[in-house]
């Protein structure tokens, strides 16, 4: 069985030979540059140039020599960032910055910077929808360098027998709101401007639908995983109420979803961190199939009743391991015991891929992501 046959059972909640296992197949499961140079010393790999593959986080382009090591089953032909958008960094002083082709000034500290912040919103002051009409200028969605070379991708990863996973061209559609508008914006929109937060969030369904119908035109036919976010939670509640939810973001989710899944038989990837128990019914009608990354150190989340009550419905993509409490922070035993842990709870059935809750952060040890690779290996087997 090849990777790529390993994902598809797990996708369609069987039990493949082994637990699948991703490393950088969305933006959420990457690995800083940091943490992946010191992983590299560590493993004794030949040093590299490393390249960025999400400017915003930092994240490293991981190379064939440590996926092949690591035995990565999936690969992402199209990052969430805009292939056709160059970004021009800039000195502002003690920061670092750029502007990204949505109008979103985003900067980091030059001493002792990780990521990369946002601090400029295009739309901050847009007070009506004639405002937003009048001010800014909408991306290209399907600008053809985008899409260059993506089917050979495909080809390609299909050939090496790897599952292929392929990414929307932004952050999601409540996002691209808080991202355009700011997030005090955000927050009181609903209450004060919800039709500026219904067109901005409209927009963005149309941008994301006219790329994805020129992308999966291109590979439709042989992606596996079509990703999609939207972070709409924090440790502990909602963004927002799960009436506001289903008003004003759900019907969204459902057309674009529902676009994509028109056009392809690959299953529906759908990242959301937090305490989002409240609406996971409403984002599985919706039409996601796979939910990244089940945050374990939010409010709400048991794996083992979630996997109880909705693992026929859904495929878990993350909750390998602790990022936030034992990753960067625990001892190699630590770690190990974590990842067993979610093992058990996880892994029975299928519908589970594993990796990281999130991306692997600049301040985890090596010696500690290789604690978890090794306890994976040691128990990934059904």
């Amino acid at each position: 069985m090849n990777s790529r046959e390993r994902v598809q059972m797990a996708l369609n909640h069987q039990e493949p030979d082994m637990i699948p296992f991703d490393l950088a197949g969305c933006p959420m499961s990457g690995m800083h540059y940091i943490a992946y140079q010191n992983l590299r010393d560590y493993l004794g790999l030949p040093k590299v140039e490393t390249r960025i593959s999400d400017a915003i986080q930092n994240l490293a382009v991981i190379d064939k020599d440590l996926s092949n090591r690591l035995l990565v089953d999936v690969y992402n032909i199209a990052p969430r960032s805009s292939a056709a958008y160059n970004l021009e960094y800039r000195d502002e002083g003690d920061y670092t910055a750029y502007t990204d082709e949505w109008g979103i000034g985003w900067r980091s500290p030059k001493q002792g910077g990780l990521y990369y912040d946002m601090y400029h919103w295009p739309l901050a002051r847009a007070g009506s929808i004639d405002d937003v009409k009048k001010s800014y200028k909408w991306p290209d969605p399907t600008d053809p360098a985008r899409f260059a070379g993506l089917r050979d991708k495909a080809l390609a990863t299909i050939a090496e027998g790897k599952a292929v996973v392929i990414g929307s061209i932004s952050a999601g559609v409540s996002e691209m709101h808080a991202w355009t508008r700011g997030f005090e914006n955000y927050f009181t929109d609903f209450y004060l401007y919800p039709e500026v937060a219904e067109y901005i969030m409209d927009t963005v369904v149309d941008l994301k639908m006219a790329f994805w119908e020129r992308a999966l035109e291109e590979v439709g036919d042989l992606v596996d995983v079509v990703v999609e976010a939207d972070d709409l939670a924090g440790q502990d509640r909602l963004f927002f109420s799960r009436e506001q939810y289903r008003q004003f973001i759900k019907p969204r989710h459902t057309r674009l979803f529902a676009f994509i899944k028109s056009r392809t038989h690959a299953k529906l990837f759908y990242h959301c961190d937090g305490a989002l128990m409240p609406i996971l019914w409403d984002l599985i009608e919706s039409g996601i199939d796979i939910l990244n990354p089940l945050q374990k150190s939010a409010a709400g989340i048991d794996y083992k009743a979630i996997k109880k009550e909705y693992g026929k419905d859904l495929t878990i993509w993350g909750g390998g391991v602790d990022t936030q409490r034992v990753f960067d922070q625990g001892t190699p035993d630590e770690v190990r015991r974590d990842v067993l842990e979610n093992i058990e709870a996880l892994a029975p059935g299928g519908g589970w891929v594993f990796t990281t809750i999130h991306n692997t952060q600049a301040t985890v040890p090596p010696a500690n992501y290789m604690a978890m690779w090794e306890a994976f290996q040691e128990n990934r087997r059904y």
